[in-house]
């Protein structure tokens, strides 16, 4: 599909402005940042895709080798059970934002796209979310950064705006709901797992509500 393959060029373009911001901040902060070969920290972190994320994903996916991909799936089951409890300990605390916030913040489980040698299988094709992992980011307004860092509290850091890029990825998802002859820009907020996002063909992404960890805002 043309227009499938012009916003997923555009979506790589996204994910070279992270590449950029995180190779700078290397450069000039690097003593203050703890990333390093076979860190999974990040792989354990708890996020969605956005549409244009996932179906990039399962692109790059199903071009993988077939026993690659079969024990990518198995894990995939794992974490899909992880995630249901999870989300049933969030609902759980419902009317408790800081309960919620304290769970979120103690969840950890592994992304099925990291192997037994914690490398990720897809690490060229990887989120954006993945790629700026490591170095300040701006999140609904508020800097984050990861706990292994040694950003000095008080000083000042260029911070990456994730915000300003989850308003891009909305774009091209809503762009991709479009050119999958769907009226339905609601689809776009949808927030899917990375194993949901190498299971399900983007065809019936496109024809079904999935249940992801959260809407995008």
């Amino acid at each position: 599909m043309k227009k499938t393959n012009d916003l997923f060029r555009s979506y790589e373009l996204l994910g070279d402005k992270a590449e950029t911001a995180f190779q700078e901040m290397e450069r000039e902060h690097g003593a203050c940042m703890k990333c390093e070969p076979h860190c999974s920290d990040c792989c354990h972190a708890i996020f969605g895709l956005f549409l244009i994320e996932a179906a990039y994903l399962k692109e790059h996916f199903d071009r993988l080798a077939e026993e690659e991909k079969r024990a990518a799936l198995l894990r995939c089951e794992q974490a899909e059970k992880s995630l249901e409890r999870f989300q049933n300990m969030l609902q759980a605390h419902e009317g408790d934002p800081q309960m919620q916030a304290y769970i979120m913040s103690r969840e950890r489980i592994p992304c099925p796209l990291l192997n037994e040698h914690q490398d990720c299988i897809l690490y060229a094709h990887r989120p954006i979310t993945c790629r700026v992992y490591g170095i300040p980011t701006r999140i609904q307004g508020k800097a984050h950064v990861c706990w292994k860092a040694a950003f000095k509290e008080g000083e000042r850091y260029p911070v990456f705006d994730l915000d300003a890029v989850y308003r891009d990825l909305y774009f091209l998802s809503t762009e991709l709901v479009k050119a999958g002859g769907r009226d339905d820009p609601e689809k776009a907020s949808l927030l899917i797992s990375v194993s949901k996002a190498i299971t399900t063909p983007l065809e019936e992404l496109l024809r079904q509500k999935l249940a992801g960890p959260a809407k995008a805002s």
